[in-house]
């Protein structure tokens, strides 16, 4: 009860008061006549306090209580009243305005000619004395005032809804446009870390290169020279990317999402309390922008779909993940329906391994969480990595691209197999990044080698080339992870957290065509197995098949360009060595051990 009293408005009040006031008034107007009534004083003093409470309390829970109790109670104590003192029918008045001010929908149809028409009526027959139409001309003005208060406070509900859902989309573009710069933010800034900083790395290596075609000393100062001007460059790209960041990248993730809800909160004015459990840890950036996105999703959705007045935030910081829970107190559904923003929600999640959940029910209200994997990024957990590539420019590019990640390190780089080998006895690295296509040792050989002998050492194939029997060999040599060059920087760094873990994972254009492979192999093998157990031979078994597909002796014999009477007797063999008597017997038996397929 207490929280309905919280959300009335102005006009909710001003009715209140009419009634007290009527009520405070008939009671003491009671009191003082008191000779005259028929009852006890105090079983009148009850029934108005009744017909005051009664009434009011219905109207709290719905208007239709509202409208039968106000006119049974305090209308049948007006019809008292008035039966004892003729002048007393003008109390119902009040009644009567309130009557009309809470009727809603289809009620006026009886709450008007009830109140209007048929309680004059009865006050008129009570006490004769009383002009029933001077009664009927009080009462419908009565009602005119309070259906005109009715469709003010109409008016005043829907102002507010309007106001409430432009706040709430207000504060929803604002969050969008916040977010939208900050990953557009991100995006130029990965972009001109990885193509600026790759070509002034490729340069500066090109340089280095070109130093020793160089004859003169004044030719080596000049090439001194440009390669501190590009390593000067490079250094203030850098700086200038760090520039770029957005100030919600400076807070820490606590931090943002306490000012998203107090942000929140004062546009949409609802509550929203927030609350952090554990140890706050670093986290990448897509993966505080995937928390800061799911919460501005959560608290859009509670309040414009669930119309919720109260909502609570958890953070909770995990030894394996993290955890996000939005719970409102909102109306709930049956069924939940996921929009444009909550998929979005998830594919963001997705791509960070984690988890996005919605549950709903009617009057409950809804829960949304957000998991995330935690990732390895303390300095304590740095991975160790090794970069084998014969190109100079992809290994510097990739140490580049690899330095932004603090949980990766990049303790060395090889040129070929064998330095790979010789670099992974002297450095041990906890992952090797794997070229194949490399001078004196290729990367098949070097892999195997390195699983020989330090089994511990994780080998991810990093590579352009995608030979599928070439990926297989390797994968049965030990190698950990096939990845082509071509996945994005995230991917890669995922990857390498993914290898180090343990896992193993294969490109996914990769898998499809190793797995095509392993299924020719097997059912190759599964076919070999079965023609050596039935001593059939290729041109039987391709007949066979020909007959499993619906073709007739003369139509094989034009495929196969052999005649009718021969394909006669290579299916007469087959019979035979399948032991069936027929074409029929023949196909089903072939299907069955898997000779061929239908």
């Amino acid at each position: 009860m207490l929280e309905m009293v919280k959300k009335w408005f102005w006009y909710d009040w001003i009715m209140l008061g009419l009634r007290l006031i009527t009520s405070v008034s008939l009671i003491l107007t009671t009191i003082r006549f008191q000779e005259g009534l028929a009852l006890s004083l105090w079983i009148v003093i009850f029934w108005e306090i009744s017909a005051l409470s009664i009434p009011w309390i219905c109207l709290q829970l719905n208007y239709k209580y509202y409208l039968f109790t106000e006119i049974l109670l305090f209308g049948g104590l007006c019809v008292h009243l008035t039966s004892l003192f003729p002048e007393a029918f003008p109390s119902f008045l009040v009644s009567v305005f309130l009557i009309a001010a809470n009727s809603a929908r289809l009620s006026y149809h009886w709450t008007a000619p009830a109140t209007v028409l048929v309680i004059p009526g009865i006050f008129y027959v009570v006490s004769p004395n009383n002009s029933y139409w001077v009664m009927v001309i009080y009462y419908g003005l009565a009602y005119v005032m309070g259906f005109t208060f009715h469709l003010l406070t109409v008016n005043h509900r829907q102002n507010e809804t309007i106001r409430k859902q432009n706040a709430v989309l207000e504060q929803y573009m604002s969050q969008i446009e916040r977010i939208t710069l900050a990953e557009e933010r991100n995006r130029m800034s990965r972009e001109l870390h990885d193509t600026v900083g790759h070509a002034y790395t490729s340069i500066i290596m090109g340089m280095e290169a070109f130093r020793s075609e160089l004859a003169t000393e004044k030719g080596i100062q000049r090439l001194d020279s440009l390669l501190e001007l590009g390593r000067k460059s490079l250094q203030e790209v850098r700086g200038y990317l760090h520039q770029m960041e957005s100030p919600q990248q400076s807070l820490s993730l606590v931090q943002s999402l306490q000012k998203l809800g107090d942000e929140f909160q004062e546009h949409a004015r609802v509550e929203v309390s927030f609350r952090a459990f554990g140890e706050e840890f670093r986290l990448s950036r897509q993966a505080k922008m995937a928390f800061i996105r799911c919460l501005q999703e959560s608290l859009t959705n509670a309040v414009r779909h669930g119309q919720a007045t109260d909502i609570t935030v958890s953070l909770k910081f995990g030894d394996q993940d993290i955890r996000l829970e939005v719970h409102d107190n909102g109306r709930g559904m049956e069924e939940w329906q996921e929009g444009f923003g909550m998929n979005a929600m998830k594919e963001r999640a997705m791509n960070l391994q984690g988890q996005v959940f919605v549950y709903t029910k009617p009057g409950a209200g809804t829960l949304v969480t957000c998991t995330l994997p935690r990732q390895a990024e303390m300095e304590n957990d740095l991975i160790q990595l090794l970069i084998v590539d014969d190109q100079p420019f992809i290994r510097e590019s990739l140490q580049v691209l690899l330095d932004k990640y603090q949980d990766l390190n990049v303790v060395g780089s090889a040129e070929d197999g064998e330095q790979a080998i010789d670099l992974c006895g002297r450095l041990q690295p906890h992952v090797v990044l794997m070229d194949l296509d490399m001078p004196r040792m290729n990367g098949s050989e070097a892999t195997k080698m390195i699983k020989q002998q330090w089994p511990h050492i994780r080998v991810l194939i990093f590579t352009t080339f995608q030979d599928a029997e070439q990926a297989l060999d390797l994968l049965r040599s030990g190698a950990d992870g096939f990845l082509l060059k071509s996945a994005e920087p995230l991917e890669l760094a995922d990857t390498i957290r993914l290898i180090h873990r343990g896992g193993t994972l294969i490109d996914r254009g990769m898998s499809h065509k190793i797995f095509k492979k392993l299924d020719k192999s097997v059912k190759s093998t599964q076919l070999k197995a079965a023609t050596n157990d039935y001593d059939l031979t290729n041109r039987e078994i391709e007949i066979l098949q020909l007959f499993a597909k619906g073709f007739r002796y003369k139509t094989i014999a034009s495929k196969l360009y052999l005649s009718d009477g021969t394909v006669r007797n290579y299916a007469s063999s087959a019979y035979i060595k399948l032991g069936v008597h027929n074409k029929e017997e023949a196909v089903q038996k072939a299907l069955e051990i898997g000779i061929i397929v239908s």
